[in-house]
Order: structure tokens, then C-alpha cells, then sequence
């Protein structure tokens, strides 16, 4: 009989197929090398680590049954959240019913009216997830001259856009925008000129956009070449995060504004994440994924941490002790210090607005450094001065 410890097993699901797989494929990266970084220094109590990951090709209505398979068949140690709100809040009600300790990644407000006391939110949002994801543009267009005084609100219909759209208002409201149109569109939506002409009839000064990674695409094409332009556009997009839709983008980026959780400037520079992000970029091409991975590694990363540091503060997998533990800690992460607060968010925000500038080009290299993102919000953390109104010259 072998001797050898009993691996600890963690399940989960990520969208690795899909219109975020160029994210969730960022995350498993990230995870892989938080699993061998962790077995290379004997593993967690002892053991070592493994991943059971299944893929719900963001597919919401497979999460329920893949956490199901996890706890009951493959009897996993513990398991984490997915990546984004169309993952995580669906496994919600299972993981209430079961009162599993449940560290999600980068879901928005899952948990604003759930209030489960054992969920914990890897995402730098705070308390009031919704409006602190965008209020840094709206904030940034109240302090220009002449004043914008109006916006447009344009989002993918999708679970995962409510929670922004619902925060975009409240941030109008908070900053004395007047909201003159809404629209949404398919996630199957390849032309998205009548989206613009429409927007274009609104004659917003702001475009507020929330949406994925290739529509994000379609987007920035749609309105480059359209003849309307708002003062300012962007806000939350997921998807010019992605080293992969800069690359494509390129040039027409520039002048776009839209939130961002870590870039590399010197305030960010927390202890471990240059040399975890090396890591990661010396695998990412082979791995055929994201190549910088600034947007989602850091935060995959991180999670983990928190979660290997409840287990072994704890000495095991109790839900309960763990989540105690996780409500009442200060966490050290590549991510920096992280405390959890009301719903399982960070107690402080921490949601960067960047601006890209200056883009020439297509090379992935340029957008390493943080020279071509420029940091518009907060004010302790920019540089360069931000440009206004938006133009494509």
C-alpha cells in the first residue's frame, strides 16, 4: 500500500468555451500555477492539491448540475465559484442549500440580495458593486468642461449586464446625467451599426457600454466608423481588458475609457505579482491564452490564496470555520491586502478607469507596461492627463 497523502480535491466550472473562454481560459492558467506553486512547497495541511474543473460553456443552466456532480459523485474537498455572475449565481441556491463555503471570482453583486453569509467575492468592487464598477467615469465626466450632461446606456442581454446597468443609473442619478436612451442587444449580434444609429439619434454625450469579448469587437468597429461621436465612451466592457481584443483593436481604442482591476503601476506593484505574472506569461502563448493576463490572472491567483489560507489557518474544510475565519481576516494576496466586508465584497473598492492612448499598431508588447492604459480614476493612482472629449483622430 502507498503511503502517499490523499490529494485534496477542489472543484469548480469555468466558461473555457463560450464568449468568455478567453477569460475563463486566463483563470484555469492562473489556478494551474497556484497548484504547482503550492504542491512545490508540500501542498495544503500536507497534501497536495489537485483541480476537478469542468467546463459549462456559459451555459447557465448547466452550473446547478455541475456543482450538484461535484459535491455528490466526485465528493470534492471544497469548492470555489467560476468566473462572472452567469457562473456563479446560478450555483447560488445549491451551495445555500448545502451552506458551502464558496469564494467566488469576479461575479458582480451576486450577493447583493442573497446576503449568504458563507460567500466571499474575489473582485476589487466593495460594498456597492454596482455603482463602484463604473462610477469613476461618471465621476470623470462631471469634472469636464464643457459639461456633459447626458448618456446612453447599451448593453448585452445577458445576466451578467444587469448588475452594471442597474449601477450606471444609480451613478446618473448620483452625478446629474440625464438618461436618454436604453438598449440592449443579442449576445448573437454581428452588426452592430443599427445599435449606433440609433445611439446616434440620442444625441448622448456619453456612451455607456457594457459588454462581452467579442461584441466588445463589433462595438468599437461599429462606432469608429460611424460619424456620431459622444464626448466619452466605454465605461464597462469586458473585453478591451483582453490582451487578445487590444491586439485586434489596436488603434481604434484609442480615446475609449472603461474600468480595469489591476495594471502595472507602481502603487499596484504588490509583493509576489511581477514574479507570478512572468509565470504566467512564459506559459501563455503555448497555453494559447490571454498573454499579458493582467485583467484576470491576478484575481484567479489571488483567490486561491485566500482560500489555502482559510484551510490551513483553520486546519481543514469545515464550511462553517472557514467562512469565520474569511469574514474576519485580512488576507495578503498578489492583489494586496484583501478584507472582505458586507455580502462577502472587499470592505474598500479598489475599480481603476483607464484611457487608452497612444496604441500604434497591433503588438502585444506595447500594452505591457501600462503606457497605452492610461489611469483616469482614481486621482491617487493617474498620470498622464486624461483627453476630451472622445475623438478618432
Amino acid at each position: 500500500m502507498s503511503n502517499a497523502p490523499v490529494p485534496i480535491r477542489i472543484g469548480y466550472c469555468l466558461s473555457l468555451t463560450g464568449p468568455l473562454a478567453g477569460n475563463s481560459q486566463s483563470a484555469r492558467l492562473a489556478h494551474d500555477i497556484w497548484r504547482e506553486d503550492v504542491n512545490s512547497r508540500g501542498g495544503l495541511l500536507g497534501r497536495p492539491v489537485e483541480f476537478v474543473c469542468y467546463d459549462d460553456r456559459a451555459d447557465a443552466s448547466l452550473v446547478p448540475g455541475i456543482y450538484k456532480w461535484l459535491m455528490d459523485e466526485d465528493k470534492v474537498d471544497l469548492v470555489i465559484g467560476g468566473y462572472g455572475t452567469n457562473s456563479l449565481l446560478p450555483a447560488m441556491p445549491l451551495i445555500m442549500q448545502r451552506q458551502r463555503f464558496f469564494v467566488g471570482l469576479m461575479g458582480l453583486g451576486v450577493n447583493n440580495t442573497l446576503a449568504y453569509p458563507n460567500y466571499f467575492a474575489m473582485i476589487p468592487t466593495g460594498p456597492d458593486p454596482n455603482a463602484a464598477l463604473t462610477e469613476g467615469f461618471f465621476e470623470l465626466a462631471a469634472a469636464q468642461t464643457p459639461r456633459p450632461s447626458s448618456v446612453a446606456l447599451v448593453s448585452a442581454d445577458a445576466e451578467f449586464s444587469r448588475n452594471p446597468i442597474l449601477g450606471a443609473k444609480a451613478n446618473a442619478a448620483k452625478y446629474g446625467f440625464r438618461i436618454v436612451y436604453e438598449a440592449t442587444y443579442p449576445l448573437t449580434t454581428e452588426d452592430f451599426a443599427p445599435v449606433i444609429d440609433a445611439v446616434a439619434e440620442s444625441g448622448c454625450d456619453l456612451l455607456f457600454l457594457c459588454s462581452y469579448l467579442e461584441d466588445s469587437i463589433g462595438l468599437v468597429h461599429a462606432i469608429h466608423a460611424h460619424a456620431f461621436r459622444p464626448k466619452m465612451v466605454g465605461a464597462g466592457m469586458i473585453g478591451p481588458q483582453n490582451t487578445a481584443v487590444k491586439t485586434t483593436l489596436g488603434p481604434l481604442l484609442n480615446g475609449f475609457v472603461n474600468y480595469e482591476y489591476w495594471v502595472p503601476v507602481p502603487k499596484m506593484m504588490f509583493p509576489g505579482v511581477q514574479e507570478f505574472l512572468d509565470t504566467y506569461r512564459a506559459r501563455a502563448s503555448d497555453a494559447g491564452v490571454d498573454l499579458l493576463g493582467h485583467y484576470m490572472a491576478p484575481l484567479a491567483y489571488a483567490q486561491m490564496q485566500v482560500v489555502a489560507q482559510a484551510v490551513e489557518a483553520t486546519g481543514g474544510f469545515d464550511d462553517v470555520s472557514l467562512s469565520a475565519y474569511t469574514r474576519s481576516t485580512t488576507f495578503h494576496t498578489v492583489m494586496g491586502a484583501v478584507r472582505f466586508g458586507a455580502n462577502g465584497e472587499w470592505a474598500e473598492p479598489r475599480v481603476l478607469q483607464v484611457q487608452f492612448q497612444g496604441i500604434q499598431g497591433h503588438e502585444a508588447g506595447q500594452f505591457q507596461n501600462g503606457s497605452r492604459q492610461i489611469v483616469v480614476s482614481p486621482p491617487d493612482l493617474t498620470s498622464v492627463g486624461f483627453s476630451f472629449p472622445y475623438t478618432t483622430d
